[in-house]
C-alpha cells in the first residue's frame, strides 16, 4: 500500500516499495529479496505530482508503518536518491 506525503514545494509523492504487490510466485518473492540491501533497507520508488521526476530511496525495512511523514521527505531531500532506472 503506498503512502503519500507533501513536500514544502506542494508536490505530492505516493512511496511504494520496489516490487511490492507483484504477486505470490516464487519469482516475486525472489525479486523482492533481491532488492532488500545487506543492511536492512529496501528500494523504494516515489512517484511526483506534476513536474517532478521519479525517484526511489533506500529506507530501512518497516519504513510504511515505522516512518513519520517528516522522515520520508527528509529521505527525499537527501542524497540518497537515483533517478529511476538508474544503477544503484
Amino acid at each position: 500500500m503506498p503512502r503519500e506525503v507533501t513536500d514544502a514545494a506542494g508536490i505530492t509523492w505516493s512511496l511504494v516499495q520496489a516490487f511490492a504487490g507483484v504477486g505470490e510466485s516464487s519469482a516475486a518473492s525472489e525479486a523482492a529479496e533481491r532488492a532488500a540491501s545487506r543492511d536492512g533497507h529496501v528500494a523504494v520508488v516515489c512517484t511526483p505530482s506534476g513536474g517532478a521526476q521519479t525517484v526511489r530511496v533506500e529506507l530501512p525495512a518497516g519504513w510504511e508503518d515505522s516512518a513519520s511523514d517528516d522522515e520520508l521527505l527528509a529521505a527525499l531531500a537527501a542524497g540518497n536518491r537515483t533517478p529511476k532506472g538508474s544503477a544503484r
